[in-house]
């Protein structure tokens, strides 16, 4: 089938444009605070409304310069060395989600020292908003027409502007099912287990998006200028593997484990 072609302005005020993966991007931290200030009300956490927006920004710059950061290590340290003024161009794309997350982690590390408050109550919390973003993320990658998948025959590829006259699997929609709505119940059936014990949603979370993301990479079209390593795995693989064998060794321990209140 042929790419619906959506605008991906869905807004226009004069010289002013609002794209729709802006759009995701904000829907998906204002779905990051409600779900703080669920939890934080859910688990008696002392945080205040002030708290929970400023941990929200935290991450958020977490998300961006870790997210930026990891894309020009992980996927084209090359070309950024011969092009250091393209180094904050994050307007022309180039995000890690890799790279995000380690970012976020060390902001929620840093808010965490601050405020005083467990670092993993905090990335508990994280841990059952990040799939909201990365849910709506890959639908703004469709709508964007990138991210694309391999050339397929299968009833529902798409021909994807760019992507040549052959249809290619839609994997930003795989990712936005696995990695967004069937890991948000993954995450949360997982803090509610053994009485939502620290640190089972965030160790699910690791688990569950890294083998996601390993299974998802077989349809998505590799980087260019990375391809495959090894003949076989993409850069994304290569960096969920992990994820997946040290999160089910941590939830492992935790569930035979389970540490005392």
């Amino acid at each position: 089938m042929q790419f619906p072609r959506i605008d991906p302005v869905f807004l226009s005020i004069g010289p002013l444009q609002f794209r729709w993966y802006g759009l995701m991007y904000v829907l998906g931290f204002v779905g990051t605070y409600l779900i703080i200030r669920s939890e934080v009300r859910r688990k008696g956490l002392p945080l205040t409304r002030d708290d929970v927006a400023d941990l929200v920004f935290w991450g958020a710059m977490g998300v961006v310069l870790g997210g930026r950061l990891g894309y020009i290590l992980f996927y084209n340290p090359g070309f950024y060395l011969e092009n250091p003024l393209k180094l904050l161009a994050v307007w022309e794309g180039g995000m890690s989600f890799h790279g995000g997350f380690l970012g976020v982690v060390a902001s929620f590390a840093l808010f965490a020292r601050r405020k005083r408050i467990s670092f993993w109550a905090l990335i508990d919390m994280a841990a059952l908003c990040a799939p909201v973003g990365l849910g709506l993320g890959r639908i703004g990658n469709f709508i964007n027409g990138e991210l694309y998948g391999r050339e397929t025959t299968v009833p529902w590829g798409v021909v994807f502007p760019g992507g040549g006259p052959l249809a290619r699997h839609p994997s930003q929609l795989y990712e936005a099912v696995l990695e967004g709505l069937l890991l948000f119940l993954v995450v949360r059936f997982f803090s509610r287990t053994r009485g939502g014990a620290v640190g089972m949603a965030g160790w699910s979370f690791v688990a569950g998006y890294g083998l996601f993301r390993f299974i998802v990479e077989f349809f998505r079209q590799p980087d260019a200028q990375v391809g495959f390593l090894f003949g076989l795995f993409s850069m994304g693989q290569i960096l969920s593997l992990p994820m997946f064998l040290v999160g089910v060794i941590m939830l492992t321990r935790l569930m035979q484990n389970p540490p005392q209140s």
